[in-house]
C-alpha cells in the first residue's frame, strides 16, 4: 500500500482545510486510516483514526468538535477536514494505514504517506 497525502497549505486562525490521503494497492477497506501530525521539534502525535467500514472513529481531544476524519473506500481515499484551525495546529500531518482496530500507537501502523504542511498563522 503506497500512500499519498495532500491539502496542507497556509491558513488564517479559524480557517479550515481538507487534507486527502489517496491509496494505491488493495484491500483498502481492510485498513484502519490514521492521520498524526508533527510539530516542529516535537514528537509524532496521533490526531484521528477511522476504521475500515468507516463506522468507528475516534479523536484526540484537541482536536474533537473541529476536525473530521472520513474516508471514500470507492475511492481508496481518506480525509480528514479540520475546521476552526488554531496556530497549535502547525505541523506536519501524516497518513498512515494499519490493521490494529482503532489504534493511537505509531508502531501499529505499518504504511505511511510522506506529509502535507499545514501552517495556521495567528
Amino acid at each position: 500500500v503506497q500512500l499519498q497525502a495532500s491539502g496542507g497549505g497556509l491558513v488564517q486562525a479559524g480557517g479550515s482545510l481538507r487534507l486527502s490521503c489517496a491509496a494505491s494497492g488493495r484491500a483498502f477497506s481492510t485498513y484502519a486510516m490514521g492521520w498524526f501530525r508533527q510539530a516542529p521539534e516535537k514528537e509524532r502525535e496521533f490526531v484521528a483514526v477511522i476504521s475500515g467500514s468507516g463506522r468507528s472513529i475516534y479523536y484526540v481531544d484537541s482536536v474533537k468538535g473541529r476536525f473530521t476524519i472520513s474516508r471514500d473506500n470507492a475511492k481508496n481515499t481518506v480525509y480528514l477536514q479540520m475546521n476552526s484551525l488554531k496556530p497549535e495546529d502547525t505541523a506536519v500531518y501524516y497518513c498512515a494505514a494499519g490493521r490494529s482496530g482503532l489504534s493511537r500507537s505509531l508502531d501499529d501502523y505499518v504504511y505511511w504517506g510522506q506529509g502535507t504542511l499545514v501552517t495556521v498563522s495567528s
